[in-house]
């Protein structure tokens, strides 16, 4: 919501940012968007959540942290009525899945950047774009550029085994 953004002294309008949005993937068709996003300011109604929650639903982020708000002493906003919460991680967790979902079957170069913790999926790695994933494969691929093939998903992660 325009109105929030400037209520938080943000520099930019709802336009701006979805204008910039679409810039960036005009210029870079792969480009991975995240973004932090506090809901629950004060003075945010319904209808500013509802513009939000568009937004999230039209730029599609590939992830999304997501805060209620929470005053900082000596703010203006700190001396405003307490915000109502709310959440986005439905429309966001269905974003992530699919975006996810649409990597499996293909391979893709990770750097494999350690050991994940999990027996079933030892190792971690992230994509050039930055999305983690679990893979199956030799301890000696650590710290090296690997290929991949993904062979699942969820909504936080992807997972795969090394080809190479």
């Amino acid at each position: 919501s325009t109105r929030i953004l400037q209520a938080m002294n943000r520099g930019y309008s709802r336009e701006e940012y979805l204008a910039l949005v679409d810039y960036a993937r005009t210029v870079m068709p792969d480009i991975v968007l995240t973004s932090d996003v506090i809901v629950g300011f004060p003075g945010e109604t319904k209808e500013a959540f509802e513009e939000t929650l568009s937004l999230v639903q039209q730029v599609r982020f590939d992830a999304l942290f997501t805060f209620i708000y929470s005053p900082r002493p000596g703010t203006p906003a700190a001396k405003l009525p307490d915000p109502v919460p709310r959440a986005l991680l439905q429309v966001q967790n269905a974003n992530s899945a699919q975006k996810h979902a649409a990597y499996v079957g293909t391979v893709q170069r990770v750097l494999v950047d350690g050991k994940s913790g999990d027996s079933r999926w030892p190792l971690s790695a992230r994509t050039a774009g930055g999305r983690l994933v679990h893979l199956v494969g030799d301890e000696a691929s650590i710290g090296r550029f690997k290929t991949a093939k993904i062979t699942d998903s969820n909504t936080w992660a992807l997972f795969g085994e090394l080809t190479e």
